[in-house]
């Protein structure tokens, strides 16, 4: 039996050896995704930036790249008892590419709440070498159920992060990075998960590449990483915001830890609505279509804009895989971080013309976008919840200042998450 889930780091990091090796491994396999200069981004920054297109990998992930490796350095007896995962995205999709490139046979255990479109993919990918089973509400309902699976068959678990062979797969995208640059790499940006991408890429470049800075970049609702590295030991969080799910992880690799906190120059850590208005700009002007993950580079960019001025920065672009179901969602979180969208409880009073009266407060570009009344017939007012949306951000402070001149009985909802979530 070969499991991998709970590795303890006794010293072992990815070789810069084997990754030459797998990058020969992975020839033919994957597509070697082109460096391309991005002109709106290098404006906005006064600076060179250039972004790795993973998402437009042949899985829209650089996911394959670790999945196959790992499965290309296994014995072929091991390769006949098959190999599984657990995974509700972009490492289900490149096991099962792979299962299907090497005809070998892959079990896939996903959450029973992942969204059929997902389940398709992963079916269009591995054809009739993968087997998928939807078992319980979560990813970790789903992991043990994979475990079990390992158990009874002496199946080989490949691990989404926490592999040395893994995360060297992983690495071959920081070699095409870094054969593909004519010019000196001043900083380079990396989305971290589990860790198991910024490990591999960071193993190149401490290397090859030494005064390169290496920036890895988190979900602000989902810190493991930088909590663990801040901590000095991997660290599980009791709580994570799921929404960018492909860097979404309770808690990092202990491979991946070791290698990340020697590796990496700093970590930083993303608002979620900030990747959402990326996602959105990225899509308008650049017809460029990144998951959440996926943006978490470029929307870093703006926590470094005045250090990268005039210099050569790397944002690796991990992922495509971006669900159209989404779409309102995202725009609803980049609204919220704008500040050009806000949620009251307005409590009118029960008389003709109090909703008039309220609609000559709204300045004249302000929108009302949401509008939920509920009549109390034996109370003097009627609650109803209310969504604004603005042109600019500082048309909110003189929106308040008139509501307050009227009169207006209101709750403000945006910063009070509890009952914002219920509500709204």
């Amino acid at each position: 039996m070969t499991t991998n889930d709970h590795l303890i780091n006794d010293g072992q990091t990815p070789d810069l050896d084997n990754i030459y090796l797998a990058s020969e491994r992975l020839r033919g396999v994957v597509t070697h995704t082109p460096l391309q200069e991005n002109i709106n981004l290098s404006d906005r920054y006064g600076a060179n930036i250039y972004l790795k297109r993973e998402d437009l990998q042949v899985v829209r992930s650089y996911k394959i790249r670790g999945a196959y490796n790992k499965m290309a350095s296994l014995p072929a007896e091991a390769l006949a008892k098959g190999v599984v995962c657990a995974s509700a995205g972009n490492h289900a999709q490149g096991l099962a590419y792979a299962c299907r490139k090497m005809a070998v046979r892959g079990t896939i255990f996903m959450p029973t709440t992942t969204p059929n479109q997902k389940v398709k993919q992963v079916k269009l990918f591995g054809k009739e070498f993968v087997e998928v089973v939807l078992t319980g509400d979560t990813y970790d309902d789903a992991f043990y159920a994979a475990m079990e699976f390992v158990k009874s068959h002496d199946s080989t678990f490949v691990h989404p992060f926490d592999d040395l062979q893994v995360m060297e797969g992983q690495g071959t995208v920081g070699l095409e990075i870094f054969k593909d640059s004519n010019f000196k790499i001043d900083y380079l940006l990396m989305a971290i998960g589990g860790g198991g991408l910024a490990a591999g890429v960071s193993t190149v470049f401490k290397q090859l590449s030494p005064k390169t800075r290496l920036i890895g970049v988190e979900p602000l609702g989902s810190p493991s990483m930088k909590v663990s590295i801040d901590e000095g030991h991997v660290v599980a969080l009791d709580k994570i915001d799921k929404f960018v799910d492909g860097a979404a992880v309770k808690r990092p690799g202990n491979i991946t830890f070791d290698v990340c906190r020697k590796n990496l120059d700093r970590v930083l850590l993303v608002p979620e609505g900030k990747v959402c208005t990326t996602i959105l700009k990225l899509y308008d002007e650049d017809a460029i279509v990144a998951e959440p993950a996926g943006a978490l580079t470029i929307a870093a960019l703006d926590m470094l804009k005045d250090e990268i001025k005039g210099k050569n920065v790397v944002c690796l672009v991990s992922g495509g895989n971006n669900d159209i179901t989404r779409t309102e969602e995202i725009k609803e979180r980049s609204l919220l971080y704008e500040g050009l969208k806000h949620y009251f409880i307005i409590r009118f009073p029960q008389r003709a013309g109090a909703f008039r009266d309220f609609l000559n407060v709204l300045g004249p570009t302000d929108d009302i976008s949401r509008f939920e009344y509920v009549k109390k017939t034996n109370r003097e007012t009627g609650p109803a919840v209310v969504g604004i949306e603005l042109k600019q951000r500082d048309d909110f402070e003189p929106l308040i200042g008139r509501m307050h001149e009227q009169n207006i009985v209101f709750e403000y909802l945006n910063d009070q998450p509890d009952l914002f979530q219920f509500l709204v």
